[in-house]
């Protein structure tokens, strides 16, 4: 996949370490505009929602410094801070974009080295192995196009981690991952959906086929891998776009996926912010929010109707039993 990026914004501390250092080489030909904070960028936050394109255009290098771990009870023990957040693609419901303008862009942390010894610090420190969920805050297949972060950490992790590392991706750009040691101690997760929402909605990701053979060959690797349904949007031919979906996932996963692989299905949520931005920046788009389907769930958020949820759940569920019934359904959110 070709990232090209127009600017980097950087804080001068990320030139200090060699992750930086490396960056600020690569993309020695953009220009490079200093700022306090990545957290707080004036010029982004001025701008309209209508340029919400022209910041995904943009990269921003800073230092992380809050490293709160989460539990999570799903398919890992711990929501992990790690080496970015945001992203350079453009899916209508991304949950990472929760303030308009401050988190749409692909943030880079070059403190990698502090992060992952913190990370393998709580894993010896637990009293059985721990299952660390890396990929929460942004796409490390993506990332790992910009920095090469997702090798060394799975290599080193390999070397001296008990647990597990997990992360989901969109991407299909998994050759820098086949042929290094992970020690089966990375569970390689692909999130896939029906080709018309992965076209109209998640704007810039790999398409369905490319995923399909990225799963295929991180399995046939070694790595334990996942599938998600995620996120599942109910529109008006649901029904029939989702069966199609998990009947080319019936027909095209090799064997192995389907004999130790998993599934989890996450059913959108949406918000305010998300419509606000899409409805200015993306006006012929396919707006996922559907008022007749969802309802508000907390502040500015929505989800679908429990009457919804059940009738999705359930003919996922049963589908899902026929045509792929080797694989688990982990659980349905």
């Amino acid at each position: 996949m070709d990232i090209r990026f127009d600017g980097v914004y950087y804080e001068p501390a990320a030139l200090t370490y060699e992750l930086g250092r490396i960056l600020r080489k690569k993309y020695a030909d953009l220009p490079w505009t200093e700022i306090a904070s990545h957290n707080r960028i004036p010029e982004f936050s001025a701008l309209g929602n209508k340029e919400f394109p022209r910041l995904k255009r943009h990269l921003v290098v800073g230092v992380r410094k809050t490293h709160k771990y989460v539990p999570n009870r799903k398919v890992s023990d711990w929501l992990v801070p790690y080496t970015s957040s945001g992203c350079y693609a453009m899916c209508l419901y991304c949950y990472l974009v929760c303030n308009y303008n401050k988190c749409s862009y692909l943030r880079l942390f070059v403190n990698r080295e502090e992060m992952l010894d913190r990370l393998l610090q709580k894993d010896a420190g637990a009293p059985a192995p721990q299952t660390f969920e890396i990929g929460s805050n942004s796409d490390l297949v993506l990332e790992n196009a910009v920095t090469g972060n997702l090798p060394w950490t799975i290599e080193r992790f390999a070397r001296e981690g008990r647990g597990r590392l997990t992360f989901p991706t969109k991407f299909e750009m998994v050759q820098p991952l086949l042929d290094i040691n992970h020690g089966g101690k990375t569970v390689f997760r692909m999130s896939v959906n029906p080709p018309e929402i992965i076209r109209r909605i998640e704007i810039g990701t790999s398409p369905l086929d490319a995923r399909i053979r990225a799963l295929n060959t991180m399995c046939a690797a070694g790595y334990p891998v996942g599938l998600l349904l995620a996120p599942v949007i109910l529109l008006p031919d649901w029904k029939r776009l989702y069966g199609d979906l998990i009947d080319t996932l019936a027909d095209s996963l090799d064997a192995g996926v389907k004999r130790r692989g998993f599934i989890e299905i996450i059913l959108m949520t949406y918000s305010y912010v998300q419509n606000a931005i899409n409805t200015e920046a993306f006006p012929g788009a396919l707006q996922p929010y559907d008022p007749a389907l969802m309802t508000g769930r907390g502040r500015g958020k929505y989800c679908y109707r429990p009457e919804v949820r059940r009738e999705a759940e359930a003919f996922l569920r049963e589908k899902l039993a026929r045509s792929l019934g080797e694989m688990p359904v982990l659980y349905i959110a």
